[in-house]
Order: C-alpha cells, then sequence, then structure tokens
C-alpha cells in the first residue's frame, strides 16, 4: 500500500527546521517522522525556488504549492464528458461503457482523458444525482410500462372517469387518456390507442397485476388472460407483468403516472365535465406540453428523446388496430354447428363432438382448433338463428348418416302417427333439414320421460293447436295438459233465453 502524501504543513515544517533550526536532514526527517529522502526533496525545491523560513513563514498554502510545485499549477485539465450524452448512449442496445470511454479517448487523442475506472467512477458520480426513474437502464424500444392513475376525474352525473397512461423505458414519452373504467375491455383500448399514439410496437408491454387483465397473477409465473394475450399475438410483442406488491419492476409507469397528474390532472381540477369523451379530448390537448417539457438535469425532452432513441426501434405497427377479442369454449354439436350467445355457427362436419375455442369480436366469430382456424362466420345477433358454410355441410350427409331425416321420421312414427307426423313438419321448416335436428332428438327423448303415450297424445294435441315446437309439447306433457280429454261441438247447446234476438232483429 503507497504512503501518503506529505502534507504542504509538513513541508513548511521541513524548511523550519532546516532554515531556523539549523537541522540536519537525518534530524529533520527523525522529527517529523519521515524519510530523509523526503526531506532532500523538499530542501532541494525551496532552494531551487530561493526559499528560506523568514520568506515562506507567512505564505499561505496555495502560494507555496505554486512555488514549489510549479508544474502542478501549469499541468493540463481533464476533459470532461458530456455525462448527458453518455447516459442516454447507454440506453442503446448494445452499448457499454467501455465502448463509450473507448469513443472518449478517440475523440480527443491529444488531449488529457481519464482512464477507464476514474471515467468510470465519474459517471457513477454523475448518475447518482438523477432520479431514480433516470438511473434505470432501459434499452431503446424494449418495453412499454402501462397503469392506471390513481387520481380520477370527476363528471357531472357523479361518475368518474379513469386515467389510462403509459410510457415507453428509455425516452418515458407518456401517453394518456380517458376511459370508463378498468374493465378489460378499457385496458385493451388503452394499450391499442398507445401503439398507434407510439407509432410502434415494443418487445414486451409490462402492465400491472390488474385482476381485468391477469388471469394467474403468480409471482415467479404471472399469465395474462386469453384476451391480452391474443393482442400481444397480434401485434407481434409480449406481455409481462410486474410482480405483485413490487412498484420498482414499474418505476418508470410509477413515475408517469405522478407526472400526468401533476402536468395535466391537476390543471383539469377546476373544469367540468359531462362525459368521458370530454375529458379524454381535454386530456389529449395538454399531452403534447408535457412530452415536450425540457428535462431538469438531462438534454432534451421526452419527445425528443423518444424520436432519437425509441421510435427508430420499435417494431412496425399492423394495418388494422386491433378489435377486442373474447374467448368461449364451444363444442361441435351433431348438427355440425356450435351455439354462441343463442346463435348456431357451422364448422366443419368432420369436427362433430369435438372441443373448439370460439374468438368473438364485436364483428365476426371464429373456431379455433389447437390455435388453427377452421371457420369463421360474420356475427349475428339473431337468437334461434343459423349461419351455416356450405362447404362445412357432408357430402350426402355421409358424416353422419344415421341422423338423416327419415330415420328421425321412423323413430317418431314408432311411437306413433301424431309424433311422426309433427317431426316430418319440423325438419320441413328449415331449409336445411340438419338444422331440425336438435330438436326432433329432444323431442323424441320426451319419451323417456313421460313415456311414448304420453308423448302421442302431446304430440296429438300439440298438432290441434298447430305448434310445431320442442318446447311447447315438452310444456303440454309437463302440465298434464295431453291428459285433458277434448270436448267436441256437441256435448254443449246454448239454452233458450229472453236475450236470444233473432235475424228478424236487424230487419
Amino acid at each position: 500500500m503507497p504512503k501518503p502524501r506529505i502534507s504542504l504543513r509538513m513541508i513548511k515544517d521541513v524548511i523550519r527546521l532546516k532554515w531556523q533550526a539549523d537541522l540536519s536532514h537525518e534530524q529533520v526527517a527523525a522529527t517529523l517522522n519521515i524519510s530523509k529522502g523526503a526531506v532532500a526533496k523538499y530542501v532541494g525545491l525551496a532552494h531551487a525556488a530561493g526559499l528560506d523560513w523568514e520568506t515562506v513563514q507567512d505564505w499561505s498554502e496555495q502560494r507555496l504549492t505554486s512555488a514549489l510545485l510549479p508544474k502542478a499549477t501549469t499541468s493540463q485539465p481533464y476533459i470532461t464528458p458530456d455525462w448527458g450524452r453518455i447516459h442516454r448512449e447507454l440506453d442503446r442496445k448494445g452499448v457499454t461503457l467501455m465502448l463509450l470511454w473507448q469513443e472518449y479517448v478517440e475523440a480527443h487523442p491529444h488531449g488529457r482523458t481519464w482512464r477507464y475506472t476514474q471515467f468510470c467512477g465519474h459517471y457513477k458520480d454523475f448518475a447518482q444525482t438523477l432520479k431514480r426513474s433516470m438511473r434505470q437502464h432501459r434499452r431503446a424500444g424494449e418495453k412499454l410500462f402501462i397503469d392506471f392513475a390513481g387520481s380520477t376525474v370527476p363528471l357531472r352525473d357523479g361518475a368518474r372517469a379513469q386515467v389510462f397512461v403509459s410510457a415507453m423505458a428509455a425516452s418515458s414519452c407518456v401517453f394518456a387518456c380517458a376511459t370508463p373504467a378498468q374493465r378489460l375491455d378499457d385496458w385493451v383500448e388503452g394499450m391499442v390507442r398507445a401503439l398507434h399514439f407510439y407509432g410502434g410496437v415494443p418487445q414486451l408491454i409490462v402492465p400491472d397485476n390488474a385482476r381485468a387483465v391477469i388471469a394467474s397473477p403468480d409471482r415467479y409465473e404471472p399469465r395474462a388472460n386469453e384476451t391480452v394475450q391474443d393482442l400481444a399475438r397480434y401485434y407481434g410483442t409480449s406481455v409481462l407483468p410486474a410482480r405483485p406488491r413490487t412498484p420498482r419492476d414499474k418505476a418508470t409507469a410509477e413515475s408517469s403516472v405522478q407526472v400526468v397528474t401533476r402536468w395535466i390532472l391537476a390543471r383539469l381540477r377546476h373544469q367540468r365535465f359531462e362525459s368521458v369523451a370530454q375529458v379524454d379530448a381535454a386530456i389529449a390537448q395538454l399531452l403534447p406540453s408535457l412530452n415536450e417539457r425540457p428535462f431538469q438535469k438531462l438534454a432534451g425532452s421526452r419527445a425528443s428523446v423518444f424520436a432519437e432513441l425509441d421510435a427508430p426501434a420499435l417494431m412496425p405497427l399492423p394495418q388494422q388496430p386491433y378489435e377486442l377479442a373474447r374467448f368461449k369454449t364451444v363444442k361441435v354439436h351433431i348438427d355440425y354447428h356450435v351455439e354462441i350467445d343463442g346463435h348456431r355457427y357451422s364448422a366443419p362436419h368432420p369436427l362433430v363432438g369435438q372441443t373448439l375455442e370460439a374468438r368473438m369480436t364485436g364483428r365476426g366469430i371464429e373456431l379455433l382448433l389447437r390455435g388453427q382456424r377452421v371457420a369463421a362466420h360474420a356475427r349475428s345477433d339473431k337468437r334461434g338463428g343459423f349461419s351455416t358454410v356450405e362447404a362445412h355441410m357432408p357430402a350426402a350427409h355421409r358424416a353422419h348418416m344415421e341422423w338423416t331425416p327419415q330415420r328421425l321420421i321412423e323413430w317418431g312414427q314408432r311411437i306413433g302417427v301424431a309424433c311422426g307426423e309433427l317431426i316430418t313438419r319440423l325438419l320441413q321448416t328449415y331449409k336445411h333439414p340438419e338444422h331440425g335436428y336438435r330438436s326432433c332428438l329432444g323431442l323424441l327423448s320426451l319419451s323417456k320421460r313421460y313415456g311414448p303415450v304420453r308423448l302421442e297424445a302431446a304430440c296429438e294435441r300439440a298438432l290441434a293447436l298447430g305448434t310445431l315446437r320442442y318446447s311447447h309439447v315438452r310444456d303440454l306433457l309437463a302440465n298434464n295438459c295431453d291428459q285433458i280429454t277434448p270436448q267436441s261441438e256437441s256435448d254443449w247447446t246454448s239454452p233458450a233465453h229472453a236475450n236470444l234476438r233473432g235475424p228478424g232483429y236487424y230487419q
């Protein structure tokens, strides 16, 4: 370990003891507990400068330093790098402090530059003067942090508008919009609007562990729900939820929420809004001033740094914005249709009996088998209706020959003539007889509960009433209407009374 340097006070003591006390070099060294060589060095410097004790006893340490060590005052100063630019360059992929130090040295070949260790130490001192969020090194275009602000905006009707906030990792460029609530629809709408606001797609989207977004909020293996994963697949990105109760995982989002609260929501506190759309318009009007506001300790603003770092690194957007989709597990029935919200959609007939995943948007229905689309339909709100693709139907019904219309009619005739007639008429009401298979099977199944005799009587009663629906026959049996003997017209005659007028009355 090297010995500490001799202080200027001790150098003055060397001069004092040498010229005032007239001690030898060895005596001075022993008195001050320094080496004899150090005594000889500073005595020689004093001789060379023409100094003695009477001259230097009232001098300040700075003046003595200038007289004894003139080279120290005339040496070339170190060149200080632009630490703000160094800090920004570290956000680029593959950029390290070693590379930046080499470029710093090469840029000043004739200047006095720091060695690598000193360079790193000075940068560390600079980074410690920045805000905590700014000290986190985020790669350009890597992450988009999203969250909802804790503050809300009141509406005149008593409701409150929620504020969705997102921020890019490297530049902290902020996007904000108003939503009616914090449901899944609002999260998805906010993410889609944020991506199209930035004009590109990051590698990762980091949301909070909200129940509307995260299906499994596990600390080590979190999993987003199917709709959010579908959005990520559509844009070619990934969703990585922050760990529960770990705000440092999304420090950029936390600081951006604070900035939006202070510089946007605080300015809107005196305004009164009728709707969420008005709040959203007011936020959009103030958002550019927030992103263009200069940094306090770094050069540029959120907007300029985004244009320099994040924008070139983002992946391109698809041509159309993502449309909210929900998922449901459905089973292909024997009539090769699946039922969604009371409407039936066809699937390829070989898939009868298999379980599919239905992807439902506002305008369409997609049927997926192990992630592959097997059918697509325009969405219909007609309950009880059918959407059938001709290509999904089997050729001559070979895929399920046992469920032919004739087979169902024969089954009904085994129960009775009325049952067979009801099934025949039922199948004739549909454009494709297969659409009536389910009703026919339900009708025939009533014989297991009520017996064939009662079912035949109920079918006869339904034909008399002019109805062909399974539900009507079921209700007749449930209410024991099939056991009521119908009265003939000859069983009752009107008695004679004085109120009868006859045809002559109207002459």
